[in-house]
């Protein structure tokens, strides 16, 4: 079997809400560049990566895997990733490696997850991942803790989620802390929390906030400061577990974070971690280390959903719930549309591959939305409804 050619295009489907982070605000859609990989057996495996418009990147790879057998991938891996330094983009190439393992498993009429050693779970459970929003359904913009604490209760009770999680450092940093703090009285001793203000913070601050948490046994606090010492200084003083999705994201960076102390819990992402194999392998180191393993969101579709869902079900160790921004969506580009939650949970794909398919309608429609919408990551740090706002780093 060989690579005969692939197709690249950008769609972009609504959200419920513009989405406030501590860098921006995501406007009021997702924005994603879906791969096929065409085989001359008639094959296409499905890929997806984030991070804007990817059409030409992808694009410039093309001469470098076609004509390759989708099975090889460490050569595709050293072809792509590992020899051009300025075309060395993991997230590339996990997309790549996403579609050559879609396109293995419907060669061997064979699920994504056998062939990372087998699901050890038939469903993976997820969280109410919780912005601050612009726009909410219904109107008007979150301003309170209380507005975060009702939305996660709906979250609970619509979907059956269990666990949440405040993207913070977007409001006071005590007004942060107050919505773990209502999380806990209304849902319960049980309920899950997490907080990720995704670096912003100062030392300091990170360390006020969670002292003010620790009572609360959150699960996790998740980049409370910039960098791999940042996170190591806040873990001496800070009796919480911190998780990390930033630092370190790459494994050049996981072997100076041991050695600092930096993180006990590290997020899994298929696109910055090298693929589904890719997070096996750090799987294998954080074991080795007796690091926790949770899975990291990068606003994906039911394709990438798909990849993490069968990826996470063959991991024994990974126990959180996973992240995902998902329920924020209003459709999504596969048939069947949007994955459907049961009871906090989304089942493992059964079909061959990824287990999911194109609906080229829907592809059609997304596509034009997107040329009507544009790609915001120019515009990410930026705040509609604030026009003079930017991001600063360790400034609270």
């Amino acid at each position: 079997m060989k690579i005969i050619d692939l197709r690249v295009r950008c769609v972009a489907i609504p959200l419920n809400a513009q989405l406030r982070h501590n860098t921006g605000v995501h406007p009021g859609y997702f924005l994603r560049t879906i791969l096929e990989i065409f085989t001359d057996e008639g094959i296409v495996g499905l890929g997806e990566v984030g991070g804007g418009d990817q059409r030409a990147a992808l694009t410039k790879l093309k001469p470098r895997i076609i004509g390759m057998d989708p099975f090889k991938l460490e050569v595709i891996k050293m072809k792509v990733l590992r020899s051009i330094y300025y075309l060395s983009n993991s997230r590339l190439y996990a997309a790549i490696e996403m579609a050559c393992l879609d396109i293995q498993g419907k060669a061997m009429n064979r699920p994504l997850s056998d062939l990372l050693g087998g699901s050890v779970r038939d469903e993976i459970p997820f969280i109410a991942y919780l912005f601050w929003r612009y726009d909410r359904p219904g109107g008007g913009h979150d301003e309170c803790a209380e507005d975060l604490a009702d939305h996660c209760e709906q979250l609970h009770e619509e979907l059956g989620v269990k666990s949440m999680k405040l993207k913070a450092g977007v409001m006071a940093p005590a007004e942060e802390a107050r919505v773990l703090e209502l999380c806990r009285d209304r849902l319960g001793e049980d309920y899950g929390l997490r907080i990720d203000p995704n670096g912003v913070w100062s030392v300091p601050t990170a360390v006020k906030i969670g002292k003010r948490l620790e009572d609360l046994g959150i699960e996790y606090f998740e980049d409370p400061a910039w960098g791999l010492e940042g996170n190591a200084a806040v873990r001496k003083q800070v009796r919480i577990p911190i998780a990390t999705n930033m630092y370190p994201n790459k494994f050049d960076d996981l072997g100076p974070a041991i050695r600092l102390g930096a993180v006990d819990i590290v997020l899994t992402d298929i696109h910055y971690w090298e693929g589904p194999r890719g997070v096996k392998d750090l799987c294998a180191v954080c074991n080795t280390f007796n690091m926790g393993v949770a899975m990291h969101s990068g606003a994906e579709f039911g394709i990438e959903l798909a990849a993490m869902i069968h990826t996470a079900s063959t991991i024994p160790a990974m126990t959180f719930a996973g992240d995902a921004h998902y329920h924020y969506l209003t459709d999504d580009i596969i048939q069947g549309g949007l994955m459907k939650y049961e009871n906090g949970c989304i089942k493992v794909p059964t079909g061959p591959g990824l287990g999911v398919v194109l609906d080229e309608d829907k592809m059609k429609r997304y596509e034009k939305y997107y040329e009507e919408k544009g790609d915001y990551y120019a515009r990410f740090h930026q705040d509609p409804y604030r026009p003079d706002w930017f991001p600063n780093v360790g400034g609270i």
